[in-house]
């Protein structure tokens, strides 16, 4: 028997029972969509983050409190670590310890309500300098942002997000007037216009002041989250962190680098970590998908097993007429392949379907910087999985069906 004519009597044997065979393959189509979904949303976070790391600026220094490593709970950790203190601050900005650093912003981080009048918001507090505006490439719409001068005198002064400036003030001009947090008033000097979120900070909700008024006012805290530097030049950053790594381990008395109770990091080694994140949770979510495809599986198998049993007469009848034990066998794993094939072309359409829609609401209704990415190696690897559990799972019925004795089966009813 041909593989053509085998083909033919496969698809002839499907469409006889079309209604059995679609309810056989939504395993697979579950599985495979969601294997497309979560590949797509996951590649599409990974190059929103990994485009705002590269927005910080190339010569981006950031120096971390603790040692930071790719586990959520550790970043999270490090990021209430006191071991960047004031001192630390002083010997980074001597010339002859850091030559090659530009500038430096140390960065206090909290949380805490805000309130005007009769409305309160629960905002995030970032303290830090004029510098976090050509960091972060913050214009306000409004005002203006923080000054040198404000942060050496500890002002009371914010610049606020789109979202701190409609619940607060609704639809005054909260320029010049006064919120209080912590029972302290602050005179709103900028707005920031909205920005949607992000991966990194969301400054929509966000109050940012001089680290200094932060510290003394609002956190009460006497050392820093975060101090970030810029290098002099793209190519002096290599230098420039290990110059960091040297002045810090003199100031905190470390001889042994293992022992660092702080870590550096530049934008490349950012991007690096934040990739490793988003990789390991995709496919993290991957393998929980690929739960359905394993039920999809025995499902497919269950069904041909029934298949076969039904259809015990054809088969005798086949075999009466010549059919091989292969030729029988090459016509029910056929039959399964198919069907997973068949499964896992529609999950990859709806799947990709799904996933342009959802991406194409993050960027228009939250106004992210999301890209819509098609996971080529997802639509491989899922053509390839079903293709795989129409061979692993169809086998075994397949069998059952070849090993059929043709006068038993002719006597079948």
């Amino acid at each position: 028997m041909t593989w053509r004519h085998t083909l033919k009597t496969s698809l002839k044997g499907l469409s006889t029972n079309r209604s059995r065979s679609s309810l056989t393959i939504l395993g697979i189509v579950i599985g495979i969509t969601a294997i497309m979904l979560v590949m797509s949303l996951g590649a599409g976070a990974q190059a929103l983050i990994l485009g705002q790391v590269q927005g910080l600026g190339t010569n981006t220094i950031a120096i971390i409190p603790g040692q930071v490593s790719t586990s959520p709970s550790s970043s999270a950790a490090a990021l209430y670590s006191d071991s960047l203190k004031p001192q630390d601050v002083t010997a980074l900005l001597n010339k002859s310890n850091v030559p090659s650093l530009e500038s430096l912003m140390p960065v206090v981080i909290g949380s805490d309500s805000a309130s005007y009048g009769s409305n309160a918001y629960q905002v995030t507090i970032f303290g830090g300098t004029d510098l976090m505006a050509d960091i972060f490439s913050l214009v306000p719409t409004e005002g203006q942002f923080l000054d040198q001068s404000e942060v050496n005198s500890y002002s009371s002064v914010v610049v606020i997000g789109a979202n701190v400036a409609k619940y607060l003030f609704d639809t005054q001009d909260p320029l010049n007037q006064s919120i209080k947090i912590k029972g302290r008033n602050f005179r709103v000097e900028g707005v920031l216009p909205k920005s949607g979120g992000g991966a990194l900070f969301n400054f929509d909700s966000m109050v940012i002041m001089p680290y200094t008024t932060a510290m003394t006012y609002v956190t009460g805290q006497k050392y820093y989250n975060r101090i970030i530097t810029q290098a002099v030049s793209d190519a002096a950053v290599p230098v420039t962190a290990a110059y960091i790594k040297m002045t810090l381990e003199e100031s905190h008395n470390i001889t042994d680098p293992a022992k660092d109770d702080f870590s550096i990091e530049t934008q490349q080694t950012l991007a690096n970590t934040l990739g490793t994140i988003t990789s390991a949770l995709t496919w993290f979510l991957v393998a929980v998908a690929s739960i359905a495809l394993f039920v999809g599986g025995v499902g497919i198998m269950n069904i041909m097993l029934v298949s076969v049993t039904e259809r015990t007469r054809e088969i005798g009848l086949r075999k009466a007429l010549g059919a091989r034990d292969r030729d029988i066998l090459a016509q029910f794993l056929l039959e399964a392949v198919l069907l997973t094939i068949i499964g896992g072309v529609i999950g990859i359409l709806l799947g990709s379907g799904l996933a342009y829609v959802i991406s194409y609401a993050l960027s228009h209704f939250l106004a992210l910087d999301w890209q819509y990415i098609f996971p080529l190696f997802g639509a491989i690897l899922g053509i390839s999985v079903s293709a795989a559990i129409g061979l692993v799972f169809g086998g075994y019925p397949a069998r059952q069906a070849s090993k059929k004795s043709p006068i038993e089966a002719l006597r079948y009813e």
